[in-house]
């Protein structure tokens, strides 16, 4: 990148990350700050953390606020974000970066739907602050991000964009995501952004299922040019069922050969004491600002 380019990417960052406050600060949510070096920095199978040695043994930077976001849920606090970095090591690319600024807020008394209006009212805000309309670049032509956008389910954009069942390729993970990525993922948020909805409950993560259809979970991404901008859940507040989750995945990990991380108690202690029914959402806050170059 030029000295150019480096500064009017700086000058952009500050006008969108102004931007984002504005939008929570007139919808009266609180901007929380939660510790960058944790004990238990998350158990999801796909991601890996940075350990940092400390006088009383290992702690980890984390890669995602989440659990010490939700136990503020648990005191009481019933809308707030936070703006800062999250770190993730072995992720080197355009997209994926070791160290990248991350959003996440959380709506006490809401779920996936309320959050995914968030979502689109905050882009188009962002857009407005930097692109002068709704209308942004885009990494693969101009998208109008005003709102409502469009929901498919990742059962029918799989047929639609991948002539395949879903059901057909949840007897191997690997196959799932795959397709989901050369093929799905691709076609997604052209001209329009669109939410990916109801995955299958095998990839809940920290998500509940949906009341309707349990085989599905209350779990959303949005997509602009074929790149995953946010990941969303209507949250799990069962603690037994989050704890059953939780030490799968540990599990799993130490299976493949992966750091088993701590569990993180606190949070499930959390969760027994009683989290309201909440919605929350992460997302990626550099990937946002690439489309609006």
């Amino acid at each position: 990148m030029s000295g150019d380019a480096r500064v009017r990417a700086l000058e952009l960052r500050h006008r969108a990350t102004r931007a984002i406050r504005d939008y929570f600060d007139q919808r009266d949510f609180t901007e929380v700050e939660t510790p960058a070096i944790v004990r238990s920095p998350g158990l999801e199978v796909h991601l890996d953390a940075f350990e940092v040695q400390g006088a009383d043994g290992p702690r980890f930077l984390h890669t995602s606020p989440e659990y010490h976001m939700k136990r503020l849920l648990g005191r009481g606090m019933e809308r707030i974000y936070q703006l800062g970095k999250a770190f993730r090591r072995d992720e080197v690319g355009e997209l994926h970066q070791p160290e990248f600024c991350m959003l996440e807020w959380y709506r006490a008394h809401a779920g996936s739907r309320e959050v995914m209006e968030d979502t689109e009212q905050l882009v188009a805000h962002v857009a407005r602050a930097l692109c002068d309309g709704t209308r942004i670049p885009g990494r693969g032509g101009e998208v109008d991000v005003d709102p409502p956008w469009p929901r498919i389910t990742v059962r029918r954009a799989f047929r639609e964009h991948a002539s395949v069942e879903v059901d057909d390729l949840l007897a191997d993970e690997d196959d799932f995501f795959r397709v989901l990525i050369e093929q799905v993922e691709p076609a997604l948020g052209h001209g329009r952004p669109v939410f990916l909805t109801d995955y299958p409950a095998r990839f809940a993560s920290l998500a509940r299922l949906n009341p309707g259809d349990p085989t599905t979970a209350d779990r959303f991404e949005a997509y602009v040019c074929g790149i995953e901008l946010c990941n969303g859940f209507g949250e799990l507040v069962d603690a037994a069922e989050q704890r059953r989750r939780l030490e799968a995945d540990r599990d799993t990990r130490a299976r493949l050969g992966k750091p088993a991380y701590p569990i993180d108690e606190a949070f499930l202690r959390a969760l027994e004491k009683g989290i309201p029914e909440s919605g929350g959402n992460a997302l990626g806050v550099d990937r946002l600002k690439l489309q609006m170059l």
